[in-house]
């Protein structure tokens, strides 16, 4: 089947954004006077659950804490994320150059991702200088299903619509639950690995590779995009 469109995971896929939502929650956390911290590995850790207040609910659990109105600190923590973008964020290697050749190829643009809008937004804002639904024809995000990844759910959403079958898009991760996610929604997914996710396990890629630059680009993408470059 002919491609038709790229679906983007957001975090970790399009940017190394993780640290940034890291400081985030830990802003945040001191603000409200919690007395929560996140280091590395706690963050890591947490990260095997998708969905930030699905994380604040998860370590309150783990801790033996009451939770906190996790609405309302995850709405002041994506406040405090898109501060932070703000004042800049670089896309890794590749992506602008592969969203600049998909659009030259005739190919539909998505996000599929379980970070919220207003996120998505901010990164597009950071990143091209320009409104998330300038640069992606669809936009699938945060709490619009009822089951994150690694439940297909989003991807299912992106795929209707984008009015297409499975078959004629791809999707670019850089998690194993996302690699899940996209597989349950019977996507090809090509993964670049991210900071918090190099040793996770991505049996089911389509391809596993250290950029999206041209040079690393797998088939069926190589093949959409000859003879179209930036």
């Amino acid at each position: 089947m002919t491609l038709a469109a790229l679906i983007f995971d957001v975090d970790g896929t399009l940017a190394e954004t993780e640290e940034a939502h890291r400081h985030a929650f830990n802003l945040s956390f001191a603000e409200a006077g919690l007395g929560w911290h996140w280091d590395r590995d706690t963050y890591r850790r947490l990260l095997r659950t998708t969905g930030g207040k699905e994380r604040m609910r998860r370590y309150a659990q783990e801790t033996g804490q009451p939770a906190p109105d996790v609405t309302a600190l995850h709405a002041r923590k994506s406040e405090t994320y898109a501060r932070q973008l703000a004042q800049g964020l670089a896309l890794r290697p590749g992506v602008a150059d592969l969203v600049t050749a998909a659009r030259a190829a005739g190919l539909r643009l998505a996000v599929a991702t379980t970070t919220s809008a207003p996120n998505v937004q901010a990164l597009a804002r950071a990143c091209w200088d320009r409104d998330a639904d300038q640069v992606f024809d669809v936009i699938a995000a945060g709490d619009e299903v009822p089951r994150k990844k690694p439940a297909a759910d989003i991807y299912t959403l992106a795929l209707a619509r984008l009015g297409l079958p499975a078959g004629a898009a791809l999707a670019f991760e850089d998690s194993r639950n996302g690699v899940l996610a996209a597989r349950g929604a019977g996507l090809r997914v090509v993964v670049t690995p991210a900071l918090y996710t190099e040793a996770e396990d991505f049996t089911g890629a389509l391809a596993v590779i250290p950029s999206l630059e041209p040079a690393h680009w797998p088939e069926p993408l190589a093949t959409a995009l000859a003879g179209v470059r930036a």
